[in-house]
């Protein structure tokens, strides 16, 4: 029945999926926690510069931005990341454009945890003496977190089933895949079934566990 798969290593493309998605979602909670501090930060240059990348970068189609990353980064400015291989140069390239993409929807869910928080706690702070950044570390993001465990589910759901966009670039994660073996293959169905059902097994216990862990952690108001 299942004979079409013979000759292809589904699970090695599925884990290349799994390595690009945990490589973009740390990069892009760092970044994206960044931004999200840049947009709340008292300084007019980071708040702006926060928002236009933010509004920008949403309003970008992904499969723009991971080109970007190929034809921008490597083929003009020859912006290699460290890397000889050409497989190696586009797997490090899609996860940049992929950290770039996501950090601007991580930032807008963790600045909605910090409108979570009560101006009055980051008033206290600042009355006993800390600064911005001590308030945001020590009082304010450790809040913020707790509160958007869900949007940030969602985000890294999105960002699993975003890694196929990769495939423009010649990544050889599960989209790349499936192309090629609908192409070479006759049972088209089977092949997306297989596909899909991968995919499901990969964000459906992510998101019921964080889901699970968001309740758990919520902060009582």
């Amino acid at each position: 029945m299942f004979d079409f798969l013979q000759g292809y290593d589904v699970l090695g493309a599925f884990w290349t999926t799994v390595q690009l998605t945990l490589l973009s979602a740390v990069g892009s909670l760092v970044w994206g926690t960044l931004l999200a501090a840049m947009r709340v930060s008292p300084v007019p240059l980071m708040r702006g510069f926060g928002t236009v990348y933010v509004n920008i970068v949403r309003n970008i189609p992904l499969t723009i931005i991971i080109l970007f990353t190929s034809l921008g980064l490597a083929d003009i400015f020859r912006v290699t990341m460290g890397a000889s291989d050409f497989k190696v140069q586009g797997f490090r390239l899609a996860v940049l454009g992929l950290i770039g993409y996501t950090a601007a929807f991580v930032c807008e869910a963790i600045r909605s945890g910090i409108n979570t928080v009560p101006v009055g706690q980051a008033e206290a702070a600042r009355a006993i003496g800390l600064n911005f950044t001590q308030t945001l570390r020590l009082i304010v993001l450790p809040q913020a977190f707790r509160a958007v465990i869900g949007p940030l589910a969602n985000v890294l759901i999105a960002l699993t089933k975003n890694t196929t966009v990769a495939a423009a670039i010649g990544v050889a994660e599960a989209a790349t895949l499936m192309k090629t073996m609908i192409e070479n293959e006759a049972q088209t169905l089977a092949i997306g079934a297989v596909f899909a059902l991968g995919f499901v097994i990969l964000t459906l216990p992510m998101g019921l566990l964080l889901g699970w862990l968001g309740k758990r952690l919520a902060v009582k108001r």
